[in-house]
């Protein structure tokens, strides 16, 4: 069984910087594609950004040139590098795993990023 666990969220002003983490434990298989998705109060679940196991990366526009994604593959880890945050940004963020070779898809429990002064 896989699962994600989201870590790095909390409160930031605007203008400031987070890092969050998704760990992923079970049985990764090697081609996959892990995202991190937001849903701020009220609003629909949005994607973010994604990188493939090759390293081929998306981002919203929204997020561009903010935002980075990364991951350490031998950690099963995905990092989230927000930058330049702003109020707009607060949300609660998901980590996603999509393991292309069985389409199994998991979900992590989220984790709160609050910008705001």
């Amino acid at each position: 069984q896989v699962q994600l666990v989201e870590s790095g969220g909390g409160l930031v002003q605007p203008g400031g910087s987070l890092r969050l983490s998704c760990a992923a434990s079970g049985s990764i298989h090697t081609y996959n594609v892990m995202r991190w998705y937001r849903q701020a109060p009220g609003k629909e679940r949005d994607f973010v950004t994604s990188m493939t196991s090759g390293g081929d990366t998306r981002y919203a526009d929204s997020v561009k040139g903010r935002f980075t994604i990364s991951r350490d593959n031998a950690k099963n880890t995905v990092y989230l590098q927000m930058n330049s945050l702003k109020p707009e940004d607060t949300a609660v963020y998901y980590c996603y795993l999509n393991l292309l070779s069985i389409g199994m898809e998991y979900w992590g429990k989220g984790i709160l990023v609050t910008v705001s002064s």
